[in-house]
């Protein structure tokens, strides 16, 4: 069955030309997909090449990266975004795209297309490099759609990351883990601790315990749960040393004379092979979780090739059920959640 997928033409750094061009990308490369572009049709118009299975709906308002989200999304009715959030919420589009402004995606996301039942607390998360592991990728939620976070919405997030990391990197019965200051069960503050509690014995996903911030990369773990302030900086952090890395190893390589700049260019395709894992143009696009429908927001310097990418991994959202699925158990577990809830209460007051 085709489905279809909403496009923020207007969002991002190289929008609309390269969103355009990446859309005809997957557009050539996934049959089965149809594709709604909404944006200013004198700016979005002249780039379509071909427009099989490509349909404009002209919008006269964009929302701007420096835009104040909610504001933005209340004030601007007739931006790309918002009326491809509505087009979702309507059911004329099956999935949301952007390369815009995050804040305001999430602000669309929630309050346009909607929390599934039972989730407290959607979040934003992505598929990182594992480096050594039984996976070549790990889930890592919350990235910063929440900068405080309860205990349970830490256990939603073991949920939510479970299924993604099930239903789209493939992993059966995926290990999670806690991120936090030691790997021991009484570290952290008193969110944490009471979220280690509240996930230890639960049956809801298979968790190990906590990571430290340097295991990350590990592959001791293939979802790692953060709240949004930890996770995102954790994120940035992990994302600017391992350029500087790859930075600093090409300077001192043209640094070490004939014999230092022969050893590189043996050593280039292993150099291309590790820049290639790093790069998000290969992983796709952060995923809004806990909505009613796929949501994903690839990076705003994205070009054709990650926007390409990323409807790929919609097509793969949506072909493996991701969002029925995580509703059906959402609801048939809420009883259990609760319950936890209680069982802590009195654990920690008693």
């Amino acid at each position: 069955m085709t489905k279809k997928i909403a496009i923020d033409a207007m969002g991002g750094d190289y929008a609309p030309l390269e969103i355009v061009k990446g859309v005809e990308l997957a557009r050539d490369r996934y049959p089965e997909l149809e594709f709604l572009l909404f944006g200013t049709e004198s700016a979005v118009k002249p780039l379509v090449q071909n427009w099989e299975r490509l349909t404009l709906i002209p919008t006269t308002e964009v929302i701007e990266m420096g835009d104040e989200p909610v504001k933005a999304m209340r004030r601007k009715k007739d931006s790309s975004m918002v009326q491809a959030a509505l087009a979702v919420k309507d059911g004329r589009a099956d999935a949301l795209f952007s390369a815009g402004n995050t804040g305001a995606l999430l602000s669309s996301a929630i309050f346009l297309v909607g929390r599934i039942k039972g989730v407290d607390r959607p979040a934003l998360a992505t598929a990182l490099p594992s480096f050594g592991g039984a996976h070549d990728q790990f889930v890592f939620m919350d990235l910063g759609a929440n900068a405080e976070s309860k205990p349970a919405h830490l256990y939603q997030y073991g949920i939510l990351g479970s299924f993604y990391a099930s239903h789209v990197l493939g992993i059966a019965d995926p290990t999670v883990r806690l991120l936090n200051n030691g790997a021991e069960e009484d570290k952290g503050d008193e969110v944490h601790k009471t979220a280690h509690l509240l996930m230890k014995d639960t049956t809801a996903f298979n968790f190990l315990g906590n990571i430290e911030a340097r295991e990350l990369l590990a592959g001791t773990a293939d979802v790692v749960v953060a709240d949004g302030f930890s996770g995102n900086a954790a994120l940035k952090a992990t994302e600017g040393t391992a350029l500087m890395m790859l930075k600093q190893l090409k300077a001192a390589i043209m640094a070490a004379g004939v014999r230092g700049k022969l050893g590189g260019a043996l050593l280039k395709p292993a150099f291309k092979t590790v820049q290639k894992q790093l790069d998000y143009n290969e992983a796709g696009g952060a995923v809004i979780l806990g909505v009613k429908a796929p949501v994903v927001k690839t990076h705003g310097s994205a070009k054709a090739p990650a926007v390409a990418n990323t409807m790929g991994q919609i097509k793969t959202m949506l072909d493996h059920q991701l969002v029925p699925d995580i509703e059906t158990f959402i609801a048939a577990h809420k009883d259990e959640l609760q319950a936890g809830k209680e069982a802590l209460s009195t654990q920690v007051n008693g």
